[in-house]
């Protein structure tokens, strides 16, 4: 048994879309707009990024203040809010 085909066009080949040869020309003014939250991680991922290309140096000083942190006579409101106002000094 055979079978012809029913018309001369080739089903296997795509039809191009009238107006799809050339890019709208009048849509020049793309944009993108990233919300809050995504800018949020990113610059965190920016710091732990920066936190892990810095240099393995510190590591003696980071024991220290592991050690100061683990003395409950070190950590008091002094030193907390001394330690607030840093890190909100170095973010803003």
């Amino acid at each position: 048994m055979t079978i012809d085909r029913l018309n001369p066009l080739d089903p296997i080949q795509p039809k191009k879309p009238a107006g799809a040869s050339r890019a709208d020309r009048s849509s020049r003014n793309d944009s993108v707009s990233l919300s809050s939250e995504a800018i949020e991680k990113a610059e965190i991922y920016r710091a732990f990024e920066l936190a892990k290309a810095a240099p393995e140096e510190r590591s003696a000083r980071i024991e220290q203040l592991k050690a100061l942190i683990d003395d409950p006579a070190y950590l008091n409101d002094a030193v907390i809010n001394m330690t607030a106002d840093r890190i909100l000094d170095q973010l803003l």
